[in-house]
């Protein structure tokens, strides 16, 4: 199984690599506390505090795969500034008729945050976005139905 770029922003990069820091030296130490005093309760058989410590510990253990797996297939998305295309790593203005511009970086799966601004080149809006130049109109479908938009500026 060949495992799947992940495009990550320098700063998203950095981020999961303080992530991973964190769940080895932090998270990983306080789980195995939490399982060794729940064996220390006696009969673990019927130990809902080891049984949760376990849960703990497997959740765990497969966030820092997931995470060591991101940071080895990274693809460092290089923004060299203003572009005339949409493309990853670019902050986009658009507007749809009728509602105020809205501003959008695009990224990749892995650092999107709709709330910060930050969407996926994977989304639907995302995928419209990209290749896309300034005055150009774009349609995706939306959960609400079929939305277009027009790009204002590409930074």
């Amino acid at each position: 199984m060949t495992q799947q770029e992940t495009f990550l922003t320098a700063e998203g990069f950095q981020k999961l690599e303080e992530e991973l820091h964190h769940l080895k030296t932090v998270r990983r130490p306080e789980v195995a506390q939490a399982i060794h005093e729940a064996k220390m309760d006696g009969d673990v058989s019927e130990n809902a505090g080891y049984d949760e410590a376990k849960r703990q510990q497997a959740f765990l253990e497969g966030r820092i795969m997931t995470v060591e797996a991101m940071l080895k297939n990274a693809v460092i998305i290089e923004t060299n500034g203003p572009s005339d295309k949409v493309n990853l790593g670019s902050q986009v203005t658009v507007q749809e008729d009728g509602y105020d511009p809205e501003t959008y970086i695009i990224v990749g799966s892995a650092e999107a945050d709709p709330g910060e601004g930050r969407i996926s080149n994977e989304s639907p809006l995302g995928r419209s976005l990209l290749g896309r130049r300034e005055g150009e109109r774009v349609k995706f479908k939306a959960p609400g139905g079929t939305v277009e938009m027009e790009v204002l500026r590409i930074e």
